[in-house]
């Protein structure tokens, strides 16, 4: 599995006025490996994202790409880089086709302009190969990506990214309103896109998903960072108590004795 350094992040901060959305968050995103960030609502991880993909600029730290210091002025820019993000709504039209839905606006073409078609039968099977390449089974791609279930339609998603020539996957909570199966099933891809190459970056407040996928633990608590760990130096249950709170969850605990009479 290659190591390449895709993006080093340097005491990275962001700030509006007074008030602090990000402060002093330092990791780094191998190619092959997963990057998981944690925290609760609040802890920082919608500016985390927003300044890798380009919506926002940073105010302190140094931001590099594959070594070099990027100061994203748009989307489109980090994605010129190879930076895809995929948010929690997919950017996808529930009653369009599978096959669409992957390409959305670049799909293979035929003719000679100025009379130009969408070649379909290439699209379908570009999306059909490309999604078993990452160990999804979509059997017809005409149908409307909505009758896909929420695992299904995260993974059409990355396959997407993937083809699209990404380096730097950032998956936004691809788990959050899943039960364990499609859990399960959109942690595999997860994987699938890193061992082909891609640096995932992995936004959950789930240490249970992140931990068996992880290679990075980077965890944030109202826009500071508490820790950037390799796997080998953390346990599930020290990324739990961190993420949680630690002490403050000892006293909730604590807390809640006392009221029920535990």
């Amino acid at each position: 599995m290659s190591t390449e350094s895709l993006i080093e992040l340097d005491d990275i901060g962001k700030f509006y006025g007074n008030i602090i959305a990000l402060q002093g968050v330092t990791t780094s995103v191998n190619a092959g490996e997963v990057t998981c960030v944690l925290g609760d609502n609040g802890a920082g991880k919608s500016t985390f994202i927003k300044i890798l993909a380009g919506v926002h600029q940073h105010d302190a730290g140094d931001f590099r790409f594959e070594g070099e210091s990027v100061r994203f002025s748009s989307p489109r820019e980090a994605l010129d880089h190879g930076i895809a993000a995929v948010y929690q709504d997919l950017a996808m039209v529930p009653l369009m086709s599978v096959w669409r839905n992957f390409f959305l606006g670049a799909e293979p073409s035929k003719g000679v302009w100025p009379i130009r078609w969408v070649d379909k039968k290439a699209a379908s099977e570009t999306a059909r190969a490309e999604m078993a390449k990452m160990g999804i089974d979509i059997r017809d791609t005409e149908q409307p990506v909505g009758t896909l279930s929420g695992g299904e339609r995260q993974s059409v998603a990355i396959a997407r990214a993937v083809h699209f020539g990404a380096k730097v996957l950032i998956l936004d909570e691809p788990t959050s309103a899943l039960g364990v199966r499609q859990s399960g099933v959109v942690l595999k891809y997860i994987l699938a896109a890193a061992e082909r190459g891609l640096g995932v970056i992995f936004i959950t407040h789930n240490p249970a998903h992140a931990f068996p996928v992880g290679d990075r633990f980077l965890i944030l608590n109202r826009g500071k960072s508490l820790g950037n760990f390799a796997k080998a130096e953390i346990t599930q249950a020290e990324l739990t108590q961190k993420m949680s709170g630690g002490a403050e969850l000892e006293q909730l605990q604590h807390e809640l004795a006392r009221a029920t009479g535990n």
